[in-house]
């Protein structure tokens, strides 16, 4: 049964709703307006509007008695739904496909369906089809034809790689790529193999946000912002992160430009228009670029020409691409093929189509995962939810595919808040050591390794303080070790592992045939106690890595004491 079609709907500013029971069936709703579901809410006349919103439509059953399920293709962002005003689940994260098992909460006749979105930025909204189905039919449902495919191939370093974001701005005092290069050795202590540069190129001036602009408004792709330094000074930090045994690649943002960008001037016929044939930005909140269409053959060849143009000229080892899934995917894929005739690269899409891993990209961002940190953190979302990424993953993804996972970057730093703030310091390690140790490739924004607490805005200067949180950078620089150590956390298994201590607790290894590492995280704000059968493949006795010390000296069965927020690694001991 599609349920598709008019909806009625509200907006929740003061995030009253749940508290005051929208849910109910006895809740008055004549007030709400009727929508369009699917669509999404600046459809609705609520463009700049972020936040709760509820919607409610009802449907009827012949019959209650099969085991029914209600399937979403897509919610912007978070979603909890009641039937006859009885909660039955709900989802964390943007634009994945999930369901909700109807359980008890189903009756013969009319039922009530009450689903509150909670969207972060952006347009929000129940934005894909909602199909009522056989529980037995999900599988299938869920199950992407991507799945059945293998991703591209990666390199040996990319698999391996710890990224490290860098935002020059913020980097350092003078900003620039000299100051940088100067402290490639301290980052490489730290485990980083890949250097990730927001966009090098110069600012726009037009519509600017800020004092300084966004870095992402970019005036002329084949030029360095000159408060960065020169080609030449680009040209040695390359050759001395390079020097280092690491790679860098560098941001490119081929969705738009900024409004007095040389393209603009040489080619406005490349950019999208509206009905009166006027420039337009790719969304309202956007005003400081404008957006290009890439239905003109001659921009895709001047994009990829550039994109060799730096790969070639100056030896960088990939691009991470800002919102690729705004370019057409087989812009990317021919793009692809064109670097791969200069040199073996890293692509990373910041975006979570599976489509991207089939040809064009290497990597894809984890928003799954780090949307869940702060619920499963601060909320009532348990552990679970982490199998179930993987779950939801393998049935939508080529298999092999690589996703960066992280707990901040610049969007989230800027946006939402450094993880020191959002997750508490403390929280932030394990956050971060999770990060590291789950299946996938992990990512450092400039900053984390001393505890940066502020957020460092991407249209003004705001300078990372360096002398702080000592522990932190010895932190980072063990888990880093941690994982160029042990081949199994990334390349190995993962298993999820049964134990005593409740839904908040994450136990689970990572192995191969030769090396195993067990990971537990407290993701509780109060202490807990947890015993876990030590898997049969671990060698006894068991050495938990942050302090050196054996255990689980008495057997196969160990019982570990947790502060809040804590963590623990357990390798074999070395005989």
């Amino acid at each position: 049964m599609q349920l598709d079609g008019p909806w009625l709907f509200k907006v929740d500013t003061l995030d009253r709703g749940t508290e005051e029971g929208w849910y109910a069936e006895s809740f008055d709703r004549s007030d709400w307006q009727e929508v369009a579901v699917p669509d999404y809410w600046d459809r609705y006349n609520l463009e700049g509007y972020d936040g709760p919103g509820w919607f409610a439509t009802k449907f009827s059953l012949a019959s209650a008695e099969s085991t029914m399920a209600l399937f979403f293709g897509g919610v912007d962002d978070d979603a909890e739904v009641w039937i006859n005003g009885k909660h039955i689940g709900g989802h964390i994260g943007y634009s994945e496909p999930f369901y909700v098992e109807l359980t008890d909460a189903v009756r013969e006749g009319e039922n009530l369906l009450v689903i509150r979105v909670h969207d972060y930025a952006g347009p929000g909204g129940i934005y894909k089809p909602i199909s009522l189905v056989p529980l037995r039919e999900v599988e299938a449902l869920l199950r992407t034809p991507f799945a059945d495919l293998s991703a591209r191939p990666s390199e040996e370093w990319v698999k391996d790689a710890v990224i490290y974001e860098v935002y020059l701005r913020s980097f350092s005092k003078e900003g620039t790529f000299k100051a940088l290069e100067r402290r490639l050795p301290e980052l490489k202590e730290l485990g980083v193999t890949v250097l990730w540069l927001m966009p090098i190129h110069p600012v726009g001036e037009l519509n600017r946000k800020g004092t300084l602009g966004s870095p992402y408004a970019v005036q002329d792709f084949y030029e360095v912002n000159p408060a960065f330094g020169t080609k030449d000074d680009f040209r040695s930090l390359v050759r001395t992160v390079h020097a280092n045994g690491m790679k860098i690649i560098i941001d490119l943002v081929a969705n738009h430009t900024a409004w007095d960008a040389k393209l603009m001037m040489e080619h406005p016929d490349w950019y999208t228009t509206n009905r009166q044939g006027a420039i337009v930005s790719p969304n309202s909140d956007w005003h400081d670029v404008a957006d290009l269409n890439y239905n003109h053959h001659e921009l895709r060849k001047y994009m990829i020409e550039m994109m060799r143009y730096w790969v070639k000229e100056f030896d960088i080892d990939g691009y991470r691409c800002d919102v690729a899934e705004m370019v057409p995917t087989d812009f990317w894929e021919r793009a692809r093929k064109e670097l791969d005739k200069i040199k073996p690269v890293m692509m990373l899409s910041e975006g979570t189509l599976p489509e991207h891993h089939v040809e064009a990209f290497d990597l894809t961002y984890s928003w799954n995962f780090y949307d869940v940190l702060d619920k499963v953190i601060h909320g009532s979302t348990p552990v679970k939810v982490f199998d179930d990424i993987l779950l939801n993953e393998a049935r939508q993804f080529p298999q092999g595919s690589l996703r960066m996972r992280f707990n901040t970057n610049h969007d989230k730093n800027a946006w939402d808040a450094p993880a020191a703030v959002k997750f508490t310091p403390q929280g932030a390690k394990a956050t971060a050591l999770l990060a590291f140790t789950f299946p996938g490739v992990p990512l450092i924004y400039n900053g984390e390794e001393v505890g940066n607490d502020k957020k460092l805005d991407l249209f003004e200067k705001v300078e990372i303080d360096w002398s702080k949180n000592k522990e932190f950078r010895e932190f980072y620089a063990k888990i880093g070790s941690l994982r160029h150590a042990h081949p199994a956390l990334r390349r190995g298994t993962y298993r999820s592992i049964s134990h005593t201590a409740g839904p908040k607790v994450l136990v689970f290894s990572r192995h191969t045939d030769d090396d195993h590492v067990l990971i537990v995280v407290n993701f509780a704000r109060e202490p807990k106690s947890v015993t876990i059968d030590i898997p049969d493949e671990m060698r006894l006795p068991v050495r938990e890595y942050f302090s050196n010390s054996d255990v689980g000296l008495g057997g196969r069965q160990l019982t570990l004491d947790l502060k809040a927020l804590d963590y623990k690694v357990l390798l074999s001991a070395v005989r």
